[in-house]
């Protein structure tokens, strides 16, 4: 057995594995007697060996003979083939067992697609379809891989271009010793960007100190963030020093910065300017060398010209700045996302669910996630604690795969809308295969690519 393992190209003429998992002891028809040119099928024929041939070879594509088991024996190849979503699965069955319809609806919830035997003419088709499902896996490997990477600095999972972005931005900023404004909707991961920059930056070895301007109370936040000395208020028995001195060396991580009182922000400003700081019922000033990171869900420049936010402050934080999309924004990283929190609470909870149905992922592709990650975090770890299934469902997630908006919007608008979620939800159901989504949708190659075009999806 290869333990060596790199990704080859799909495209490429050299010969691709694929692993054969075979656990009946019955076969009415087999695939022995076919050719697999370009192909080296590994066939095992029991768990302990399937799990031995994954730890040692990454396979991108596996065929499941499914015919003739016991119901133990479908749960547990369906323990093995959703133990990485990246790899891609075919089933190989008997054509009466399309007549039981627990045993179709196992069919579609967790493979790419299936053959009946005897394959006679159709192997040729088996071949390709083998072909193709190994280059879909082989993208999403890429994408998962490209996802992992600042999985090591925190929670930041993503592949699309909008979460590259940012991740190009932490790169740019983590280097330059200067404040950053972090600009994106409640719930995006505001706080995991300002970690990664910290992380990633020179002061990396020293504390990062995060404060919710907003979920302090007015008369605190000055105490909160700056300190106090002793008697300065009743009840003020000893010294203690504030956020922004605590952060000594390292970075504060002003979370709400739009929510921090005027009568606040000129000290704050003060800081930014000289790198002092007075505690409160103190005289003397104190330097602190700490690097601050702010962020904000509401338009500060907006906030200026009301007259809720300095403007001097507003372009003291505005040196740097980084916008984090929201989780519709990023439709792509829907899935990437899903199964990255449900492997995460999974351990954590220690819980047997195996994954998501199929049509789980549709409902959360097709969800407009107004609560963003914070949203689906809520969701995966409700769906883990209280389902009964052994695959997560909508019901589970409290989706509907019929998502009406809420906003009242002209006819032609929702139309629109609908045409574009109904196009966005089929080519990721359909892995981005132009002409399965263009039967699946009614309409020809043509039209999808127009409306593809149209909305500007890739």
């Amino acid at each position: 057995m290869n333990t060596e393992f790199s990704l080859a190209n799909p495209s490429d003429t050299t010969v691709r594995k694929a692993l054969y998992l075979d656990l009946a002891e019955y076969h009415q028809n087999d695939i022995d007697t076919f050719e697999f040119s370009n192909w080296a099928i590994d066939r095992v024929t029991n768990l302990h060996q399937a799990k031995s041939h994954m730890e040692h070879y990454p396979y991108l594509v596996g065929m499941v003979y499914l015919s003739n088991l016991t119901p133990e024996q479908h749960e547990q190849i369906i323990t093995i083939i959703n133990s990485d979503y990246t790899r891609s699965w075919i089933a190989l069955i008997e054509h009466r067992d399309l007549l039981d319809s627990q045993f179709r609806r196992l069919i579609y919830e967790n493979f790419y697609d299936y053959f009946t035997l005897p394959l006679k003419d159709n192997f040729r088709f088996l071949k390709t379809v083998l072909g193709h499902a190994y280059g879909i896996a082989y993208l999403r490997a890429i994408e998962h891989d490209a996802a992992e990477e600042y999985t090591e600095y925190s929670e930041m999972v993503g592949a699309s271009n909008k979460i590259r972005q940012v991740f190009d931005g932490i790169r740019k900023v983590a280097g330059v010793d200067a404040p950053v404004l972090i600009s994106g909707d409640t719930g995006t991961g505001k706080e995991m960007v300002a970690r990664a920059i910290h992380q990633r930056s020179d002061r990396a070895e020293g504390p990062f100190i995060a404060v919710n301007c907003g979920a302090l109370p007015d008369t605190l936040i000055h105490a909160e963030l700056f300190g106090f000395e002793k008697g300065a208020f009743t009840g003020a028995y000893k010294q203690k020093i504030g956020k922004i001195e605590a952060a000594q060396g390292g970075t504060i991580f002003l979370d709400e910065i739009g929510d921090l009182p005027l009568e606040l922000q000129v000290y704050l400003l003060r800081f930014l300017e000289e790198s002092t700081i007075e505690r409160l019922g103190g005289n003397d000033s104190h330097h602190v060398n700490a690097r601050i990171i702010a962020a904000s869900h509401v338009n500060l420049e907006e906030a200026v010209d009301q007259g809720h936010f300095r403007e001097d402050l507003f372009y003291r934080l505005n040196v740097l700045n980084i916008h984090v999309p929201s989780l519709a924004e990023r439709f792509e990283d829907i899935e990437l996302l899903a199964y990255y929190f449900f492997r995460k609470f999974s351990d954590e909870y220690g819980l047997n669910a195996q994954g998501f149905t199929r049509k789980a992922l549709m409902a959360m592709n097709s969800h407009p996630w107004p609560g963003n990650i914070r949203e689906m975090i809520n969701r995966i770890r409700r769906a883990l604690v209280m389902t009964e299934n052994r695959l997560i469902t909508p019901a589970d997630l409290g989706l509907d795969l019929g998502y009406t908006p809420v906003d009242v919007v002209s006819l032609d608008e929702a139309r629109q809308k609908a045409e574009e979620v109904a196009i966005k939800s089929t080519l990721h159901y359909a892995h981005n295969n132009i002409s399965k989504t263009a039967k699946m949708l009614g309409i020809s190659r043509v039209t999808l690519y127009r409306l593809i075009d149209k909305y500007g999806l890739k």
